[in-house]
Formats: structure tokens, C-alpha cells, sequence
């Protein structure tokens, strides 16, 4: 009689452990899972229209054009797409082409890269740069107490009269030295419009045109335009100078 008792429960556990053994594998939350959503596909090409591209040179810094043809060959490898009448590769992932290679329809190759892994990138490729560079000269000795002022535009000093000032920053959301040149820019009072040339495909073209004005197809973002002064790049220096020249009234 207890054998006939036992025998139910020993089959019903088998057929438990049967099946456990047939059925998928519960995720116990250490499997890996992909860290990236692939974006739509995109065709790539020469003529492609609404294009606007963003290149990385030796030194990590970002520049942008609208033609792979204007990009240079040591920016070809890795180059961030945006199509400016889609949304897609603008948030948390990116496309990006290598326009060293080409498919067989003939389209540049486009694989999908998270914003963090871009920025990663950008990074290494800095600190690479800097690694390099010859060890720094020694310091100048201090100015002598007698010494005139030198020759140019003196430094302009927080509070020095700027708040008449409207600077444009033509940059992105993840460019660093955008941020910095705006906080630069506003702890000395000036009034900064920050305008995002991938969000907004306007302000790329508006600061295409500006810089060929000045002879300039391409530049490293950020582009600044201090009342008609076009500044390729964030350096403290020239911004001073900027600041000067605007404030004397020599600027457009």
C-alpha cells in the first residue's frame, strides 16, 4: 500500500524534473543581455541628402561637415551620422559610418554605437593625444613689478563691463568643451545662446554659413560667434580678445 502511495508522488516528480529539464532556461538575472538597440537601417552614400556628419581627429577633437567627401582621411574610420529628417540616432545611440568601406550596393558601412561607448571613444583618443606630447617647457618667469602692459587686448575680468554682450555657442550636448566655453563665458556676465547643431538642423546650417564666411568649411565644435567674430574651437585667449574687440566697438 505504500508503495502505490509512493509511486504517484515519485512519478509526478520525475515528470517535475522532466520538465524543468525540457523547458527554456529561467533568466536568473546573470545573463548577458545587449547593451545596445539596433537603430533602423540606413543607406549611406555619396549624394545622400540631410546629411550631417561628425569626424574625430587625431587629438579627440569632434568636427563637422555635411559631405562624406569633405571629410578627411584620417577621420574616415569613425564618423557619427545624423539624418536631419530623422530622430532616430540622435538620443542614446548613434549611427556611425566607416567611410572607409563600402557594402555591395554600394553604401558606406553603418553600425549602431551607445552614446557612452561615442563618448568613451572621444575620450581615449584624448588622453592618447596628450600622452604623447613632448613634457611642458618650463614655466616663464614671473613679470617684472615695472613692466607696461603688453601689446594687444588685455584679458577681459569677470564684472569688466560684458553684460552687453550676446555670444552664440554653435555645439552639441555631448561636447564637453561647449560647456565649458559657456560657463566661461557667463561667469564673466555675458549673455550665451547655446544652439545644438544636431537637434536642430537650422543651426547647423546657419553656422555652416557663418564659417564660410570667415573661409572656413569645417571646424571643431564649438563654433562661437561673438558679435560677428567667428571662433572655431574654445580657447580662453581668444575669447578674451573677442570680448575686447566687441566691446571696443571694432567687432560686426
Amino acid at each position: 500500500m505504500s508503495s502505490r502511495r509512493g509511486w504517484p508522488i515519485s512519478l509526478l516528480l520525475g515528470a517535475c524534473l522532466g520538465t524543468l529539464g525540457c523547458s527554456e532556461k529561467v533568466d536568473d538575472g546573470t545573463s548577458p543581455r545587449p547593451l545596445v538597440t539596433e537603430l533602423p537601417k540606413i543607406e549611406l552614400q555619396d549624394d545622400t541628402p540631410n546629411l550631417l556628419l561628425t569626424w574625430v581627429d587625431d587629438k579627440g577633437e569632434t568636427h563637422v561637415t555635411m559631405k562624406p567627401a569633405d571629410v578627411p582621411a584620417e577621420g574616415k574610420p569613425m564618423v557619427r551620422v545624423i539624418l536631419s529628417d530623422r530622430e532616430e540616432g540622435t538620443r542614446d545611440t548613434f549611427y556611425v559610418a566607416d567611410l572607409t568601406q563600402k557594402g555591395e550596393s554600394g553604401s558606406y558601412v553603418v553600425k549602431t554605437m551607445a552614446r557612452r561607448e561615442w563618448e568613451g571613444l572621444l575620450e581615449k583618443r584624448r588622453a592618447a593625444h596628450l600622452a604623447a606630447l613632448a613634457p611642458p617647457p618650463p614655466p616663464s618667469p614671473p613679470p617684472r613689478a615695472s613692466a607696461g602692459p603688453q601689446a594687444g587686448a588685455a584679458p577681459v575680468q569677470p564684472g569688466a563691463g560684458v553684460q552687453g554682450v550676446t555670444v552664440i555657442i554653435y555645439g552639441a550636448s555631448w561636447c564637453r568643451p561647449c560647456h565649458d566655453a559657456a560657463d566661461y563665458l557667463r561667469r564673466k556676465g555675458v549673455t550665451v545662446v547655446e544652439k545644438d547643431i544636431e537637434k536642430t538642423p537650422a543651426a547647423a546650417a546657419e553656422m555652416q554659413e557663418k564659417l564660410a564666411k570667415v573661409n572656413r568649411r569645417g571646424g571643431s565644435i564649438p563654433i562661437l560667434d561673438v558679435r560677428g567674430q567667428i571662433l572655431v574651437g574654445f580657447s580662453p585667449g581668444s575669447v578674451d580678445r573677442a570680448l575686447a574687440q566687441a566691446m571696443s566697438g571694432t567687432a560686426l
